[in-house]
């Protein structure tokens, strides 16, 4: 499978497959592709992977794509201003993303459900209790909102993020929050109460306008009923 990632600031990810390739990706993601493309809904791997699926915010079923002949081609586009980046899974390296990041993969990719182990974690270290694990081995695309800004986090290295940055850790990151300290910070600091804290080993991706902030943004500008 070939690729390339074209267009700013709503990019699309073209992959040119042989015959025989395929991939997966969630419902309404595929935006064109050629006539000697199938597809199949699947539920790939179960209904306890599907459920599993639809707790990290991702749809019950997913699409799989085969190719049926040369030169076929299938592109799927991003769904929010911002990037597509690819990411090389494999087995010793799965990937932990934000939820509703996983755009498509190789049908080698597995997408699952990743808790995170402690609850102050989940409700308030940015992007919920539920992320998205993609292990296995191949190539997957996932959605980053606004522009991706990568940092290689050394063993014990530490970067505070504020809520919703935080797009994507590979598995050897640790995740916990930490709570801003001093009463005026708290009340006119406008940051909230809290912050995600990752530990390294391992690399994290920083995504520039979390659509969580932008929705809040615009709620400020709509109608209210009377």
């Amino acid at each position: 499978m070939k690729y390339e990632i074209k267009g700013e600031p709503l990019p699309v990810v073209i992959c040119e497959l042989e015959n025989g390739e395929q991939m997966i990706t969630e419902r309404g993601s595929m935006s064109w592709m050629t006539p000697n493309v199938k597809m199949e809904t699947t539920s790939n791997g179960g209904v306890g992977k599907a459920l599993g699926r639809m707790f990290a915010g991702e749809a019950l079923f997913q699409n799989k794509y085969t190719a049926q002949g040369p030169n076929a081609s299938i592109a799927f586009a991003s769904s929010f201003p911002g990037s597509i980046l690819a990411l090389n899974i494999t087995p010793d390296r799965p990937i932990i993303v934000q939820k509703s990041a996983f755009l498509a993969s190789e049908s080698t990719v597995e997408l699952s459900v990743h808790f995170q182990k402690k609850l102050g974690s989940g409700f308030f270290g940015g992007e919920g209790f539920i992320m998205q694990k993609l292990s296995g081995n191949g190539t997957a695309f996932i959605e980053i909102d606004g522009y991706a800004v990568e940092y290689e986090l050394a063993p014990g290295q530490q970067m505070v993020i504020d809520t919703g940055y935080l797009a994507m850790m590979d598995a050897t990151c640790k995740m916990d929050v930490t709570t801003v300290k001093g009463v005026k910070n708290v009340l006119f600091g406008g940051e909230g109460l809290f912050n995600t804290l990752v530990t390294g080993p391992g690399k994290i991706v920083l995504q520039t306008m979390p659509i969580s902030d932008v929705a809040g943004a615009l709620l400020a500008y709509l109608p209210t009923g009377k």
